[in-house]
């Protein structure tokens, strides 16, 4: 399988490698479960003694954070939910129940957690727990949705960007102006959200429709039997010959004419 490492490169994961996680949350959607988890590239000890941490610190642009930086390597992993079982091979081969306890300071094993959202979260709770011996700690989706963002928009402002016409633009966020914004959250059905601040938002809209229906759409219509599958062919394709577009209606002219 393929897994991203933080700088968006894709590398080839053997799921025999002994990679040991100090770190690990989960989203588990109804198409899709994504994982992202740190890598201190140490072999944990025997003993209770916490990852190994740099002399570097660093301050978010608020002022209210000022925590140690971890030695390591963030990775971002996702399988189908369909598919949940190499899912849980996965986190098996990275030895989580042998190095979490240590990781997360606790002496037994039966009380590792991980940090857990989506609606799988609840479903899927029991597999999680007799396969692995974890308990999902279940939290809130669109809470977590909103404080990740509110927190890259302070903490990497500089990768902020627009998307148009296939061109990427970054763009300044002030700081003393982040708030009010729209969040829109694509999953396998869509969420706006207005956020107004650091714990304060609300849901506006949204729809069934989304990655779910792109999922079910594609396999239908297709030979893809995957998420990836129908990603990849999507580059070749070219939706002008299917969608109607404003110059079906005004007779080949553009809305500018």
């Amino acid at each position: 399988m393929e897994v991203k490492g933080i700088d968006g490169k894709l590398e080839k994961s053997d799921s025999t490698s002994a990679d040991e996680i100090s770190h690990l949350s989960i989203d588990i959607g109804g198409s899709l479960i994504k994982i992202v988890y740190f890598s201190t590239n140490s072999k944990c000890s025997t003993n209770d003694e916490a990852p190994t941490l740099s002399k570097e610190r660093q301050e978010v642009p608020n002022g209210d954070l000022n925590h140690h930086i971890l030695s390591g390597r963030l990775y971002f992993v996702k399988f189908e939910t369909s598919k949940i079982e190499d899912c849980i091979k996965f986190l098996s081969s990275k030895k989580l129940q042998q190095c979490g306890a240590q990781c997360h300071h606790s002496h037994a094993v039966d009380k590792i957690k991980i940090k857990a959202t989506g609606g799988g979260a609840f479903k899927f709770a029991d597999l999680f727990k007799e396969k692995l011996g974890l308990t999902l700690d279940k939290v809130e989706e669109m809470e977590s949705v909103v404080t990740g963002a509110n927190f890259l928009l302070k903490a990497v402002n500089h990768e902020v960007y627009t998307y148009i016409g296939g061109q990427k633009e970054y763009v300044q966020i002030d700081q003393n102006d982040l708030y009010p914004y729209l969040l829109v959250n694509i999953g396998s059905g869509v969420s706006m959200i207005k956020v107004d601040g650091d714990g304060k938002f609300q849901r506006v809209s949204g729809t069934s429709v989304g990655g779910g229906t792109f999922l079910g759409l594609g396999k239908l219509l297709t030979k893809c039997q995957s998420f990836d599958e129908l990603l990849e062919l999507s580059h070749q394709g070219n939706n002008r010959v299917i969608d109607m577009l404003v110059g079906d209606i005004y007779g080949g002219l553009d809305y500018s004419k």
